[in-house]
């Protein structure tokens, strides 16, 4: 089952809600076949030094992927880590006039994909039509 850790102390986040949807949305995404995953909220200061480290980029982002690959382990049940800063996630659903529930429920279903091996900044859009695609089975914005 997939777990959400709240790492960050900043935004009152109400985990489990989105411990439950990030199950459904493990059933019901085909690319994950039901595996695992974990789930990290952090302060946009956590956020920003990961976003150096791996991407080479020196501000906070909304959401990092990273994809639990080992060919040792081929056939494992974890797909990787979703890390989500709260305080970027909380402005978003304040400038889109989104619940915070929601906006975190849009970045868990982006990082499942992307964790599925899609890649948004290369794909000629499918990454896109296929998360709007998920969103409407999965009653994200409703």
């Amino acid at each position: 089952m997939p777990d959400i850790l709240n790492r960050q102390r900043k935004v009152r986040v109400k985990t489990a809600g989105l411990r439950s949807f990030s199950k459904t949305a493990a059933d019901t995404v085909s690319e994950t076949e039901g595996r695992d995953f974990t789930v990290v909220l952090v302060s946009d200061r956590r956020m920003r030094e990961l976003n150096l480290t791996f991407r080479g980029k020196d501000r906070a982002t909304d959401v990092l992927s990273f994809p639990y690959r080992d060919p040792e382990f081929s056939d494992t049940e974890f797909l990787g880590d979703i890390v989500i800063s709260a305080e970027t996630a909380s402005r978003q659903a304040s400038e889109n006039g989104l619940t915070l529930e929601t906006e975190l429920r849009q970045l868990i279903l982006h990082g499942i994909l992307h964790l599925s091996g899609y890649d948004h900044e290369n794909d000629d859009g499918e990454m896109d039509r296929t998360e709007l695609e998920y969103r409407r089975i999965l009653r994200i914005d409703e």
